[in-house]
């Protein structure tokens, strides 16, 4: 990987001043999103489902990678960097490996968990390569099933080939997600045997490289949005480097009822928040006091009853660049960035 070396210097150096700040021998990680981060996107995973089978020890003279010996062989050769490599403690596959890692003295990773987000949030360059290249084949997946729908196949039929399609790209399909026109007031709707109908929604969070992207869109019949656009630009323009998050969130709900809809829609879903090598790094509510930085990930999701946008965005010195972006996907200007908007079928 480009640049992975000096990115893995930087997050050494960002976890020792962890491991300083809170007087801690180690930090050890075994969450997925703080062992990818770390390792440089190395997939963490086998099941989906199920918790990594690699843990790290930060400690003052290097690293410690303990994985289980049956997967052990397999990162090594596909996934580790060579010095990684070189420092990986084989675990008996009965034995997790976050066990293991945890045997001496050390600072468990949700005892230093705020400290571990604000040692992620600032992406550096290799990671916002990456972070650009998943967004856009993200969108292009969307951009390129949606090109060959209608409205007559099912939830179903659509979720599994946008699954499939992230899949061929290298892609995890963490979340797929797909409502039909009967089932467009559901916020999390998993897709079923109903058909699509007149407008229909699909929102996908894709995880390659560690990192996730989160899009949602729309197809089939148009309604009004600009609303909801407005909602979202006020999350985006209290999202400046150097805000806590818990003051971005009261501003973006208290703007539900100043753009028309009901001053309490935002209790009915969550709103989004920081992103990256978590779905929500972390979710945004009136107690998240993450202090926000240049370069970080944001996904925002303002919702209302049949309405939702959504996209992975990098906050960055020159402004907002959104990185789930595909140009033949039809969209709007709305004060100053392109958002989109439904597609008709056909098109």
């Amino acid at each position: 990987m480009a640049g992975a070396s000096d990115d893995r210097i930087e997050k050494q150096d960002r976890i020792t001043r962890v491991r300083h700040a809170v007087g801690a021998d180690a930090i050890v990680l075994t969450s997925h999103e703080a062992v990818s981060w770390y390792l440089e996107g190395v997939r963490t995973h086998v099941s989906l489902a199920g918790p990594p089978v690699l843990a790290v020890r930060a400690e003052a003279h290097g690293d410690v990678l303990f994985i289980a010996d049956n997967e052990a062989d397999r990162l090594i050769a596909e996934e580790l960097l060579p010095e990684d490599a070189e420092r990986v403690v084989r675990v008996p596959w009965w034995i997790p490996p976050a066990i293991a890692a945890a045997e001496r003295p050390g600072a468990a990773e949700a005892a230093v968990a705020s400290q571990l987000r604000a040692a992620r949030a600032q992406m550096m360059p290799a990671e916002r390569a990456r972070y650009r290249s998943l967004g856009r084949e993200t969108a292009e997946t969307l951009s390129d099933v949606f090109g060959r729908v209608d409205p007559a196949q099912t939830e179903r039929a659509v979720a599994a080939v946008i699954a499939a399609e992230l899949i061929a790209r290298g892609i995890d399909p963490l979340v797929v997600l797909v409502a039909g026109s009967r089932r467009g007031g559901f916020r999390h709707p998993l897709p079923t045997s109903g058909v699509l109908g007149d407008r229909a929604m699909v929102v996908v969070c894709g995880r390659r490289d560690g990192l996730i992207a989160n899009a949602t869109r729309w197809i089939g019949a148009s309604v009004d949005e600009e609303p909801l656009l407005g909602v979202e630009r006020t999350f985006l323009d209290a999202s400046v480097p150097g805000a806590r998050l818990d003051a971005v969130f009261e501003a973006g709900i208290a703007a539900y009822a100043r753009f028309g809809f009901d001053a309490d829609e935002w209790r009915r879903h969550h709103q989004g928040g920081p992103t990256g090598y978590a779905g929500r790094d972390p979710r945004a509510t009136a107690s998240t006091v993450d202090l926000l930085v240049e370069n970080q990930a944001f996904a925002w999701n303002p919702t209302a009853s049949g309405l939702k946008v959504e996209d992975t965005m990098l906050r960055t010195a020159e402004g907002w660049e959104v990185l789930t972006v595909d140009e033949r996907w039809p969209s709007v200007e709305y004060a100053g960035l392109r958002r989109p908007v439904a597609r008709a079928y056909g098109s």
